[in-house]
């Protein structure tokens, strides 16, 4: 009885060349690299940027290593490399600021304090306390708990225009409290 022969483990288990022709572009990058991210850095304002420049610069070189002469004058190519491509980066980039007579940006609305703001919220609740408990419930579900006026209806049990017609006498009394006539 033969034993099946598996080729795809025999070519497997078949010698691979130690050098290929790209095994010293491996070595240049791990002994350059560091230096090279450094200008790349240099041509840009962000790190994540210099990395990719710096792969693109790389790539280009991988391509043309064997055309390469003087490999002792590689981190000059791989330079003019990064120059030229983040010069053709610049020149594709598109222009989203423009030169303006008044400046873009919106007044700056003072901040609230918040003292201020506790003693509103306070007086609020007070006067929402004043309400009739039907009316207070309805004012809470739709305004405190941002229920619509059919889950509001549906929550108490009531019609729709039972809770429009509530709400708008409530908020009626709210406009017309003391309690909150300095916030007015």
């Amino acid at each position: 009885m033969t034993t099946p022969v598996c080729t795809s483990a025999s070519k497997a288990a078949a010698p691979v060349p130690s050098y290929t022709p790209y095994t010293s572009f491996s070595s240049y990058v791990r002994a350059r690299g560091p230096v090279l991210l450094r200008t790349a850095r240099s041509l840009t304002s962000n790190p994540s940027d210099a990395e990719d420049l710096l792969q693109t610069a790389l790539t280009k070189t991988y391509v043309a290593w064997e055309r390469i002469e003087d490999h002792r004058a590689l981190d000059g190519y791989v330079r003019r490399a990064l120059v030229n491509t983040r010069t053709s980066q610049w020149r594709k980039r598109k222009v989203d600021e423009f030169a303006c007579d008044e400046l873009p940006e919106p007044e700056t609305v003072p901040a609230t304090d918040p003292a201020e703001q506790q003693v509103l919220h306070d007086a609020m609740w007070r006067a929402v306390m004043k309400l009739p408990d039907r009316q207070r419930a309805m004012v809470v579900l739709r305004y405190y708990e941002d229920l619509s006026e059919a889950q509001t209806a549906e929550v108490l049990g009531v019609s729709i225009g039972t809770v429009k017609s509530a709400v708008s006498r409530a908020l009626g009394k709210l406009r017309e409290d003391p309690g909150l006539s300095p916030v007015r």
